[in-house]
């Protein structure tokens, strides 16, 4: 009989969590009556607002969506100028521009990556923002102290891109907060995308204090229709009739199925448990480091409350390339997050040239590697030992 080798199961770099018990919670919404805008929407949304602390939840069709809605409804238009970081996925900053803003970017800080608060500052102290939009990239939250210091300074709406840091604690308090926590900012963003922490196939959510601002996001997911009783559909109607659906403002079917609503619900109670798993793989990888298994490589920076959305290395030179490739031939996913958003294409035409060295260096040399609730022990450990090989490999060249 001839032996045949055969390839090892390829790695992606992130995947979708999904288990017996979030199908049957799927099924049931596919057998009841009601697909969309029922029963399902509103537990999921009790849901994010238990764990999360904040006193209203809006669940959307996605994380953009919720970016979008959330400066709609914090008064974000035409004339508005909303601050984000240069690293960041595009939703970050096209949301501001769906809105009719314009947008400016801040470098990173290499120790956090992060937005560099010192160049916000710096940007603050020139003239009017309306917005800063503060990502927590990777799942590391932004210095919150800070930012909530700088907001009361110069006014701005502060919102939260949370989108990876979904059960993160801000640790720069006298006690750690949960993100999605703090009265002061005026709404955090969270994303369910299928690589996330917490998944609804597509989604996110806006989680606010500010009851106005939860009730502006509900109109504007469901096309600017919003119950009144005062409203008449004809000049001569006394009350509202239940059949009339005033539309207030133009908005849009932004809507999570109760399909999506199911699924993240089923999930949420696994939320500890998915940090813990996170957070026990990023260990592993921070062991390895320590071994001095990875020459060459620079380890991403962390916190006690970081969420790990994201393992992301950095080469000491421009070699990442090179190691993307070698790791994909060994069946190992890797991605990039994020090529500089103002070096888009498209924002290059709009703005011009931007000056964001540290962030142009970074991309330059950054990798996300596997890291998701579900990767055996096993198939992490190739992924060391590729990185192993790769690193020493180059060391003795």
């Amino acid at each position: 009989m001839k032996v045949t080798d055969t390839a090892p199961s390829p790695i992606g770099y992130g995947r979708q969590d999904i288990r017996d018990e979030d199908v049957e919670a799927v099924v049931r919404v596919l057998r009841a009556d009601r697909l969309t805008q029922g029963p399902a929407l509103a537990d999921f949304e009790d849901g994010l607002r238990g764990i999360s602390g904040a006193a209203h939840a809006v669940a959307l069709n996605s994380g953009s969506a919720a970016l979008q809605l959330s400066m709609a409804a914090l008064g974000i238009g035409s004339g508005s100028v909303v601050i984000t970081s240069a690293n960041t996925f595009l939703a970050s900053a096209t949301a501001a521009l769906w809105c009719g803003a314009e947008v400016e970017f801040v470098d990173i800080d290499p120790a956090t990556l992060n937005f560099d608060l010192d160049d916000l500052e710096a940007r603050l102290a020139r003239g009017p923002v309306d917005a800063v939009l503060a990502v927590h990239f990777a799942g590391l939250p932004c210095a919150m102290q800070r930012l909530l210091a700088l907001k009361q300074r110069y006014g701005f709406r502060l919102i939260e891109d949370a989108c990876h840091a979904f059960g993160a604690m801000y640790m720069d308090f006298d006690t750690p907060v949960q993100v999605g926590g703090l009265v002061d900012v005026d709404a955090t963003v969270l994303s369910f995308h299928a690589v996330k922490l917490l998944t609804t196939g597509e989604g996110g959510a806006v989680l606010t204090h500010d009851a106005k601002v939860a009730d502006r996001v509900r109109r504007l997911r469901h096309h600017g229709l919003a119950s009144d009783p005062a409203a008449r559909p004809f000049p001569s109607s006394s009350d509202c009739p239940s059949w009339f659906n005033p539309m207030f403002e133009l908005g849009g079917n932004f809507r999570l199925s109760d399909l999506g609503a199911a699924l993240g619900s089923s999930q949420l109670p696994r939320l500890k448990d998915s940090l813990a798993s996170r957070r026990s793989q990023a260990r592993r990888y921070d062991e390895a480091f320590e071994q001095g298994r990875f020459p060459g490589l620079i380890q991403p920076p962390r916190q006690p409350g970081h969420a790990w959305h994201l393992y992301v290395l950095r080469c000491e030179h421009d070699e990442r390339d090179a190691l993307m490739a070698f790791l994909a031939e060994r069946g190992i996913g890797t991605q990039l997050h994020y090529y500089p958003v103002p070096m888009q294409p498209y924002f290059m035409e709009r703005y011009g040239a931007p000056h964001v060295p540290q962030a142009e260096f970074y991309a330059r040399r950054a990798l996300s590697i596997p890291l998701y609730q579900g990767l055996a022990r096993i198939d992490q450990v190739r992924v060391i030992d590729a990185l192993d090989t790769w690193c020493h490999m180059r060391s003795t060249n």
